[in-house]
């Protein structure tokens, strides 16, 4: 096989005998299995992380199915490509009684007008679709488009699975490193194994490239794990958009749920594929009122002042302040009371859309008939600011939105709310 082919590709498995992992979806009895031993084709959705075997599956259904494969790709073809696959299915199918299978990589890409081009050609049979995806389908993909396919989510693999991928590797002689003196040391293929994030192709690239770095020394390349390790650090890994949302969420489920180790560790493995730092710091500003509030106000301001150092000293610097920041609001006692607070208020808008403002609430500024008939009490004439009157509307004006936790400094809040009097005497004023 031609070398200049990469490693990964040249070892794609062309059976379901040298596929590895997915074994959910593969072992004998599931539907993909069973599907696949009876040539059954319908249109799928492969949804998964880069490198666990998407393009390869496809590929193998389409091979098990007897059918013609067409490979697109959503970053380079459009509606009008879409159309004359269609009318070459068409014909195919009638006239030789050959089904179309066409396999679009990177689906999500495709608009919404692309992907509803494609709904009258599935609907009809008239081709078989496999979409392959990162992102989850069901917010990447139109509801239309979902409702005539089946989602098959494929996992990353294991390091069993990689591991079998490699050794296969470096002794097919074929395809791959077999026959050429290749020997990966233990403590090297470890480092791999571990660092590839059951990406199959990131392994194999790794490996070709490790192999590649390294002196022949008496027929034998040698391959160690300092070498390994340096092409790890040069190709730091990047995030897809899916990975990102997946660890700005793991991120804020640490800070809420008190686990500084996490919460730092999240932050810095997004710093370090290349997320601009300042996503994560958003997200701190937001979790340091939605989960720590009341019950530590300072959380808020250590998040600030961690956006404003980032703004001001710049990275790689700005970390230090930023962990601060988020050890201070994990190590904080935690309360919703806000957020509980804003969903009662938004549930009481919608219930009274038009509650009036009340009488002593309105603006003074110009005359009114109703002026004096309900006269505004001015807390300051008040002992400690403290004055009985309503502020919210009429169907409102018993409703409590803000219940004060029992948790940090929010403990000391004052409850609310207060008696209102009922016999209509005031407050002696100061």
């Amino acid at each position: 096989m031609d070398e200049s082919i990469p490693l990964a590709e040249r070892m794609r498995p062309r059976s379901l005998e040298e596929f590895y992992g997915q074994q959910h979806l593969l072992r004998p009895g599931t539907l993909i299995h069973r599907a696949m031993q009876t040539g059954f084709l319908r249109s799928v959705i492969l949804w998964g992380p880069p490198g666990v075997g998407k393009t390869t599956l496809a590929k193998l259904m389409a091979n098990r199915a007897d059918a013609r494969l067409i490979e697109l790709s959503a970053v380079s073809s459009g509606t009008r490509e879409l159309r004359e696959v269609f009318v070459q299915a068409d014909e195919e199918r009638r006239l030789y009684g050959i089904q179309t299978l066409v396999f679009i990589d990177e689906i999500h890409r495709y608009t919404k007008t692309q992907q509803d081009a494609l709904l009258p050609a599935v609907e009809r049979g008239i081709i078989h679709l496999i979409g392959s995806t990162t992102q989850n389908p069901r917010m990447a993909l139109t509801p239309a488009l979902l409702s005539r396919l089946q989602i098959v989510q494929l996992r990353p693999l294991t390091e069993d699975d990689l591991r079998m991928a490699v050794l296969r590797a470096l002794t097919d002689e074929a395809r791959g490193l077999g026959g050429r003196g290749v020997v990966l040391e233990d403590d090297a293929r470890d480092l791999l194994l571990a660092f590839s994030g059951g990406d199959v192709r990131r392994a194999l690239t790794t490996l070709e490239w490790a192999v590649y770095q390294t002196e022949e020394c008496a027929g034998v390349v040698r391959v160690k794990r300092s070498t390994v390790q340096r092409i790890l650090e040069e190709a730091r890994g990047t995030v897809d958009e899916s990975t990102l949302y997946d660890m700005l969420s793991a991120f804020g489920k640490s800070l809420r749920g008190s686990d500084s180790d996490a919460a730092v560790y999240w932050f810095m493995r997004m710093v370090d594929a290349g997320v601009d730092p300042r996503i994560p710091v958003r997200r701190m500003i937001v979790h340091a009122s939605e989960d720590v509030g009341m019950a530590n106000p300072q959380a808020l301001l250590q998040a600030l002042a961690a956006w404003q150092a980032l703004d001001v000293v710049g990275m790689p610097e700005a970390r230090i302040p930023i962990a601060q920041a988020i050890v201070f609001i994990c190590e904080s006692p935690k309360s919703n009371s806000i957020v509980v607070a804003l969903g009662k208020v938004e549930e009481a808008i919608r219930a009274h859309p038009h509650a009036a403002v009340p009488l002593h609430l309105r603006d003074k500024s110009y005359p009114r008939e109703d002026d004096g008939k309900t006269p505004y009490r001015y807390p300051h004439d008040y002992p400690h600011h403290h004055v009985k009157q309503d502020y919210l509307p009429a169907p409102l004006e018993r409703e409590i939105f803000y219940a004060p936790s029992t948790e940090g400094l929010e403990q000391r809040v004052r409850p609310r709310k207060y008696e209102r009097p009922t016999d209509g005497k005031e407050e002696n004023p100061r």
